[in-house]
């Protein structure tokens, strides 16, 4: 509960950097109270009831409310239901539960996509562990996508919204993710999941209220590389802030592979107080294309 109440507490607090409705990278408010979250509990642990056996101490969890159901004749499938749709990530270990409307989804694997919702004003609730930890509200419109990140420490982040375009299959699902932060398709190089700069300066000024050392600053940084990319920009103000010059051109060379703008690659050399350091890493790039 303690892990609960400093999470709210600082989402409150960080709430107030939500950009205009509509940009990429808005921090969407947190609408549920401390005594909900203490409480709350997800729609499918609400459901279970457990049921002794005979022998034994181990539960056996069942579904309720499905004995008394039976098969009306006269339905017919709603088809203008909806046509909204929401993609939402959470790029952290845990196990969640993610609840848009009167859909629901579970799992650790950290991918939520939500299709055929109503348009107009709906809730989203994210549980951890069975338990909430967020709920507000979104704003959704017919034939348009939003593409939301969640992060347990800092909140639920609007990247984008944007009309689709046409339709595609199951296998088509890993291709059509979180578009670049603030960017659409086709403005980056390389594809992935590029850090906002309300993110990255967030990023940048814990690293270096954080880690004195080079050492610290590397190992941070790598971390985030494993999920992140980054904008050529990004990626010099995160080497000037190392200390030593080999540790600038190890760190360049490394998070080359990671940059969204390889055509802007150039801008990270100003990161170099040494002629010879910058003509190394320039000459490194040239091999690796």
């Amino acid at each position: 509960m303690k892990k609960i109440f400093i999470s709210w507490m600082l989402l409150a607090g960080i709430s107030s950097w939500g950009q205009q409705a509509g940009k990429a990278g808005e921090l969407l408010k947190n609408e549920a109270s401390i005594t909900e979250m203490r409480t709350s509990k997800s729609p499918d642990e609400r459901n279970k009831t457990f049921d002794q056996p005979r022998s034994g101490n181990n539960t056996t969890p069942q579904r309720r409310g499905n004995e008394n159901r039976i098969k009306n004749p006269d339905y017919q499938w709603n088809r203008n239901y909806g046509y909204a749709e929401v993609f939402l990530r959470i790029p952290e270990q845990g196990f969640f539960t993610v609840e848009v409307g009167d859909q629901m989804m579970a799992n650790a694997a950290g991918k939520y996509r939500f299709f055929d919702l109503q348009s107009g004003r709906v809730p989203v609730s994210i549980y951890e562990n069975g338990f909430l930890i967020y709920r507000t509200t979104l704003m959704l419109r017919n034939n348009s996508r939003m593409v939301l990140d969640f992060f347990t420490n800092e909140g639920l982040y609007l990247l984008d919204s944007y009309p689709v375009k046409e339709q595609y299959g199951f296998n088509d699902w890993n291709d059509i993710w979180n578009n670049p932060y603030g960017n659409h398709p086709g403005d980056w190089s390389d594809s992935g999941n590029v850090m906002s700069n309300n993110s990255f300066r967030q990023f940048f000024d814990m690293l270096q209220r954080n880690e004195k050392f080079d050492d610290g600053k590397i190992a941070m940084i790598k971390q985030q590389m494993r999920s992140t990319m980054f904008t050529a920009v990004q990626i010099r103000d995160l080497v000037k802030v190392l200390s030593f010059d080999n540790n600038k051109i190890a760190m360049a060379k490394s998070m080359y592979r990671n940059c969204a703008d390889k055509d802007r690659y150039f801008v990270v050399y100003d990161a170099f107080d040494f002629e010879s350091s910058k003509r190394e890493v320039m000459e490194y790039i040239s091999r690796s294309e």
